[in-house]
């Protein structure tokens, strides 16, 4: 096995126990960020700011997790959006061509199981056919995505001629817009996988195995560790995770396209980034992850509140992250004089 302490597997030891003050500086922003609009916006801190924050926080929430798990491993998946829609897409079609307008309940919850079934196994298919090309070929994983992706969108806009499919069972469509003591279904099932994802990628042999391909690939091969089969898996769960960030497409837009949360793939990675993932592999948090979705989503209610246009609010995102980065390369360069003192 490689040495933890050393260079090779501090950041494996760096995701058990955090980054010292990381997460201490994230709700600090988050704080701040929260009195600064409660000051300037009357009304923010409401209960129905706090809807809202349920509502929009999902779809970019599960989109983010699904990046962040190739990310873990020096990775990317450029694809997540595309295999997102066409999972959709598919779903859409199944329910809407198999249901007649006269179809029982039973027939209704069955054509949906299916429907479901079917999403689901094609975001499995695509993440073992991504993660074996990531894995056997060698080609970096930025333009294997950018393939599928580019493959996977051609096919759902060729299929749809750029169309969006309506006709989501009115079941189904309930069922994704419930609310459980004011909390809602698609909010739940953000923490419900935020929560899975995280035990997977820090107390499982596979999550361990992550962090030490992202922090050297070679010498995890040295760990008696298939690295082939575990890149395999990380592209699967990361299509997987797609597959309930399709859900709340369905429940969000009671519809699916080609063309809906386009605009989200660089913000996953910016959300991945400013959580504390290590771009290079090796070091994430999902805690750190959510924190940032978290100020992002702040970020974003607040300036709507404010009469801010949207098309600001992503340049707003971006000067976040460059600060917070020139932040902590600040902290890192003044180490050396803490120490003296």
């Amino acid at each position: 096995m490689a040495d933890l302490t050393g260079s090779e597997g501090g950041g494996l030891l760096r995701l058990f126990r955090g980054v010292p003050g990381g997460h201490l500086g994230l709700l600090a922003l988050l704080a701040a960020l929260l009195l600064l609009f409660a000051l300037l916006v009357p009304g923010f801190l409401s209960q129905g700011t706090l809807n809202s924050f349920m509502y929009q926080l999902p779809l970019l929430g599960l989109l983010s997790l699904a990046m962040v798990v190739p990310l873990l491993t020096g990775g990317l998946n450029l694809a997540i959006i595309a295999t997102m829609n066409q999972c959709a897409l598919l779903m859409v079609w199944i329910m809407r061509t198999l249901l007649a307008p006269d179809a029982g309940s039973a027939t209704v919850i069955g054509v949906i199981a299916l429907a479901m079934v079917a999403g689901l196994l094609l975001c499995v298919v695509i993440g073992l056919v991504t993660g074996a090309l990531v894995a056997y070929t060698g080609v970096h994983p930025i333009l294997v995505t950018l393939g599928t992706k580019s493959l996977i969108d051609g096919i759902s806009i060729y299929l749809t001629r750029g169309m969006a499919l309506s006709g989501v069972p009115e079941p189904l469509s309930a069922a994704l817009n419930a609310s459980f003591f004011g909390v809602p279904l698609i909010f739940l099932l953000l923490v419900v996988a935020a929560i899975l994802v995280g035990i997977v990628l820090k107390h499982t042999p596979f999550g361990i195995a992550c962090a030490m391909i992202g922090s050297n690939i070679e010498a995890t091969r040295y760990s008696a560790i298939d690295t082939r089969r575990v890149l395999v898996g990380v592209y699967t769960l990361s299509s997987v995770t797609c597959f309930f960030a399709a859900l709340v497409v369905l429940g969000t837009f009671n519809s699916a396209s080609a063309d809906y949360a386009q605009s989200y793939l660089l913000v996953t990675i910016l959300a991945a980034v400013l959580g504390g993932v290590d771009p290079f592999g090796g070091f994430g948090t999902v805690s750190g992850l959510m924190i940032a979705l978290a100020i992002l989503q702040v970020i974003s209610s607040g300036l709507n509140q404010f009469g801010i246009s949207n098309y600001l609010t992503v340049a707003i995102w971006g000067g976040t992250l460059i600060g917070v980065v020139l932040a902590q390369t600040a902290w890192a360069a003044f180490a050396p004089f803490r120490r003296r003192k």
